[in-house]
């Protein structure tokens, strides 16, 4: 197949995925019934019943068929036996499990299982130490016994008596990449490469194992109609040996090995509950020719004796820098074909990589695949978001970790009972937001991001407990702490003032983000309410629930102790205190929260910029918050079983716009209003963010490092604004922005709700290419009159083409296009187009190298010969003198310079204060006023001492 046929196919597959999941099964197997290969489904017609169209069944199996590595490596002619159910069964499932969560979709691109996948590291572990748990994070020699694979543990020989199949376990901690590699192991066994001497795979997820009394072949023909009476089921002879049984989070299921609340089973055909069913696999009593595999987590390794299992191994994630390296690299690098894009994920791979191999904190975390998910949303979020791709927040991809890892988990009840798994008990994540999210809260509120073992016990242990709560809490700290904590490699950087002599072991949580956010879910899910709060909560519960004469007598005691006052209080402190964390002093003059997230990923290379606050900021903190708020956020926590009412939003929200829009109607320094901006988008409130930025004239952004991101959040916040807002001043100065954000500045220019009357793109690398994007938007926009591109990489060629654009845009009243390397002849061009548009009066050309000529024309040309003649006056900024008289444009020409020549090229600004001093020194020989020649000296002296100051380096350094 050529490569045009090839890129055309996996098109449509790209296109036709989202099909597969509502497309009728039984249209699917015409499809692959019909289709012997795929040149046949390409060049054949085919005549299907009712609404399938040929084109949707094609596109179906090309995307069906193009998830493996090539549609040539699919093993089985089964498209030329429809009849066989064990066809029809590898096919389903390769249907079932190609399908990939949601949250894989905001990477964008194809993916698919197979390139997605690096396997984790799995440990064979004897009986006698396969509690020691889990390797160390921080590995630096290999594991004292080698890497295994799934195919090696049924080794034949492994077997200890003949004619009975293999029971394997396969335990590892929350996030080590138990279910991803399960969906690995059965799409190969699907393709063929892998446990091929199985001939039927059953997997089963034992969450969706209910308790209702089914045979075992019933079981599986419930779960997989095409295996309905398959006679390897049967119990006949010794046809069970070909095959395998999953089962998938057995710690989800209660099993019982007594014989009283098991009974032994050897019929296939007898109704018996779930749990009885695998404990008689297990047993080899039912189907012991069958082989077993078992996943399960660490709390529940001991459900299963040791007499019943032949080997046991431990996944244990990605222990070396090597492995997590490619995880990266699998996921950033397939998600674009652009090379551009390619470039930039490769220098993040590098930069990520770098950090690893440092034996950082991220490293640590890194060990768990789960965070190298977290950690690659996150880059694609911080660098390769854009127009075409759906809203992504930060908050969201922190709550789709959450909802990947912990969706449907609850605590469960004692081990044996036959109670329904959801029944009377809260949610995992609830108590993680009780327990740890408890813990982040107060550390957030004393700015401390490490704590000694000891304080971790008085956070999570808590007041006594009884057995059943003791055992529950055994099972969090097996399964759930260690995968938000992690012991701190450098813990003296994490220790409170004056604990610096204390060597004992810390801990911190495994990313600093989550700590911020646990701390903020705590506080919007109203678990920080103080005592009277809560004893106010529970008597208005009480008082539902009581009689009349009951609520006779509270309604009169309530006359005294109002309780509905401390609800609308606490509603009132979230949004306070949301709004205090955003603007605190001692933060103002932090980088900006997005860049504060990069660097705990990339981490900072070249020399540590000064922190100006004491202590950790946490200023991720109050966004979360808001971003908590937003209605997606809030589904997904509701399915983790953490509520928040819309009501509670409502009273948040309309507290929060007073305090936000009081705040900004003070001064506030670039980054504390880039963290405004970051906190309206999290939140996803059009109405919130027109009304606070109706308080804001000026969105000054000065030293701001505009990333494609930045100018994303910048447009979709400015795009809620109402019909004609304007802005007064737009101001991104030392932004390091690309040609890339000019596009989406056109954009924003380009919204007809929103007007920039000033916009300073000035010390920006926009380049011509850049300039053109942005002059695009001239023809259409009507609010634009000062637009400043001094020091951006125009150009004769920009500055022509600017030239050429300038009519289009009516309302333009200065233009700034200096230090931009523009010529004498380019430069005429643009006095004579802003000479013959209609508003522009003031054109700024200093710093550009003009010879005295070009200068002196510049000068000429911006006055018309006469007031009959064509044209308008254009003050002309070329210089601090203008022939032989002084410029009056002399002192703002010197303050630009003086104020940027820090972060400008040296010995370009030398060169151009020598030729200023020059020109300074002929036309002062040329007056013969006294009074002149002495306002000459004085221009001279503020040159030659912005000269002197230059050459000392003692300019105020320009912050980057």
């Amino acid at each position: 197949m050529g490569k045009q046929e090839e890129t055309r196919l996996r098109q449509a597959a790209a296109a036709g995925f989202n099909l597969l999941c509502c497309i009728n099964v039984s249209a699917l197997e015409v499809c692959h019934f019909t289709c012997c290969n795929l040149h046949t489904a390409l060049k054949q017609p085919l005549s299907l019943p009712g609404e399938f169209s040929v084109s949707v069944i094609v596109v179906t199996f090309t995307a069906c068929l193009c998830r493996s590595a090539s549609y040539k490596n699919y093993p089985h002619p089964c498209f030329c036996t429809p009849g066989d159910p064990i066809e029809v069964h590898r096919r389903k499932l390769f249907l079932w499990f190609s399908h990939l969560p949601q949250e894989e979709k905001q990477f964008g691109g194809y993916f698919s299982p197979e390139t997605m996948h690096v396997d984790p590291l799995i440990l064979e572990r004897k009986t006698e130490d396969r509690a020691g748990l889990h390797c160390s994070p921080l590995q630096t020699q290999g594991p004292s016994t080698p890497s295994i694979t799934v195919e090696q543990l049924f080794d034949p020989a492994a077997s200890c008596c003949e004619g009975r199949g293999l029971n394997v376990l396969l335990y590892g901690a929350v996030g080590t990449g138990k279910s991803t590699m399960v969906r690995k192991l059965v799409l190969d066994w699907c393709r063929g490469t892998t446990l091929t001497q199985f001939k039927l795979l059953v997997p089963f997820s034992c969450e969706d194992l209910g308790q209702l009394a089914n045979s075992l072949r019933d079981l599986v023909s419930r779960k997989y109609l095409h295996l309905r009476k398959h006679p390897l089921l049967s119990g006949e002879g010794e046809q069970a040996k070909d095959v395998l049984f999953l089962f998938n989070g057995m710690e989800k299921m209660k099993l019982d090995f007594r014989i009283g609340a098991s009974e032994l089973c050897s019929d296939p055909n007898e109704p018996l509950p779930p749990g009885v069913l695998v404990v008689n696999l297990l047993r080899k009593y039912l189907l012991p020719e069958a082989s077993v595999v078992v996943t399960t987590r660490l709390s529940a390794l001991d459900r299963i004796p040791q007499k019943y299992v032949s080997r046991y191994a431990q996944i244990c994630g990605f222990n070396d820098p090597d492995r997590q390296r490619a995880y990266f690299t699998s996921r950033l690098l397939q998600q674009t074909g652009e090379t551009a894009r390619n470039h930039e994920a490769q220098a993040l791979i590098e930069l990520l990589y770098l950090n690893l191999q440092r034996e950082s904190q991220l490293g640590a975390a890194c060990f768990l695949p789960s965070y190298c998910w977290l950690t690659c949303a996150t880059l694609h979020f911080l660098h390769f978001t854009d127009t075409q791709a759906p809203i992504r927040t930060l908050t969201g991809i922190y709550t789709s970790f959450l909802r990947l890892n912990f969706g449907g988990e609850v605590l469960g009840s004692k081990t044996g009972t036959n109670v329904q798994l959801q029944e009377n008990h809260s949610s995992l994540m609830l108590f993680v937001v009780r327990t740890l999210g408890k813990l982040a809260f107060d550390c957030v509120t004393y700015k401390r991001t490490s704590f000694s073992e000891k304080e971790l016990e008085q956070w999570i242990g808590g007041e006594t407990k009884t057995d059943e709560e003791l055992r529950q809490l055994t099972m969090f700290r097996t399964d759930v702490l260690d995968f938000f904590l992690a012991p701190c490699l450098d813990s003296r950087k994490h220790l409170p003032k004056g604990d610096g002599e204390n060597d004992e072991q810390r801990y911190v949580f495994a990313v600093p983000a989550m700590q911020e956010y646990l701390a903020a879910l705590y506080v919007v899910l109203g678990e920080n309410k103080s005592a009277l709060e809560k004893l106010t909560r529970q008597v208005s519960v009480a008082i539902g629930q009581a009689s009349e004469e009951v609520s006779a007598v509270v309604n009169i005691f309530s006359k005294f102790i109002p309780l509905r006052i401390f609800a609308g209080y606490n509603k009132g402190s979230i949004a306070r205190t949301m709004a205090s964390e955003m603007f605190r002093t001692e933060d103002s003059q932090n980088e900006d929260v997005l860049d504060q997230v990069e660097q705990s990923l990339l981490g900072v290379h070249g020399p540590q910029l000064q922190q100006y606050s004491e202590g950790q900021p946490f200023e991720l903190y109050p966004i979360f918050m808001g971003g908590l708020l937003h209605y997606e956020n809030r589904v997904l926590l509701q399915q983790l079983g953490c509520s928040i009412q819309s009501t509670t939003v409502v009273q948040i929200t309309r507290v929060l716009r007073k305090y936000l829009v009081r705040e900004m109607s003070k001064p506030q320094p670039p980054e504390e209003l880039m963290d405004l901006l970051v906190l309206l988008y999290e939140f996803q409130n059009p109405r919130l963010t027109a009304e606070v930025l109706a308080s804001i004239r000026t969105i000054r952004l000065t030293n701001i490092r505009m990333t494609s991101l930045k100018c994303f959040i910048l447009s979709s916040v400015l795009s809620c604004t109402p019909a004609r807002y304007t802005v007064g001043s737009h101001l991104l100065q030392f932004n390091s922005l690309g040609p890339e954000s000019c596009i989406l500045l056109r954009d924003l220019l380009l919204d007809p709700k929103t007007s920039i009357r000033f916009l300073q793109l000035c010390d920006n690398p926009l380049l011509e290419s850049g300039a053109r994007t942005l002059l695009e938007a001239l023809p259409e926009n009507q609010s634009l009159t000062h637009l400043s591109l001094m020091h951006t990489g125009l150009g004769d060629a920009g500055a022509l083409e600017l030239a050429d654009r300038l009519q289009k845009h009516a309302g333009l009243q200065e233009l700034n296009v200096a230090y931009n390397n523009i010529g004498d002849n380019a430069a005429l061009a643009l006095v004579d187009a802003c000479r013959e548009h209609p508003s522009i009066h003031t054109l700024h050309l200093y710093l550009n190298p003009l010879s005295n000529v070009g200068k002196q024309s510049l000068y000429v040309r911006g006055v018309p010969e006469s007031q009959g003649g064509s044209g308008r006056r254009v003050r002309v900024l070329a210089s601090v003198t203008e022939g032989s008289d002084l410029s009056e444009d002399w002192h703002p020409i010197l303050s630009v310079i003086r104020e940027n020549a820090s972060s400008w090229d040296r010995e370009r600004v030398e060169q151009q204060l020598k030729v200023f001093l020059r020109d300074l020194e002929w036309g002062r020989q040329q007056q013969q006023s006294l009074w002149k020649r002495l306002h000459f000296r004085r221009v001279e002296k503020g040159v030659r001492q912005t000269l002197r100051m230059l050459e000392k380096d003692k300019l105020p350094p320009a912050r980057k």
